[in-house]
């Protein structure tokens, strides 16, 4: 089954409905304990894993440039 799902949009052809429904859980989690429902940006659309790499390498070197103080932690602790 792992070699027939390369991307997200593969689960949904797999698994029919099975991403509107993580999105509903996501959706609906936190509203037991009197929070409201979560938004998603992208208008809830699920973002495909080219997207996903591009925000972790973006949050790497970030992460990277704080630690080597080229970035201002503000309040962030960074040991």
């Amino acid at each position: 089954l792992a070699s027939e799902i390369s991307d997200v949009h593969d689960i949904e052809e797999a698994f029919p409905h099975t991403l509107s429904g993580i999105r509903e859980w996501f959706r609906w989690y936190k509203t037991p304990d009197g929070k409201p429902l979560n938004d998603f940006g992208f208008d809830g659309a699920v973002q495909n894993s080219a997207y996903a790499r591009d925000v972790i390498l973006h949050t790497h070197e970030a992460w990277k440039e704080l630690r080597a103080g080229k970035r201002d932690p503000g309040t962030l602790w960074i040991g």
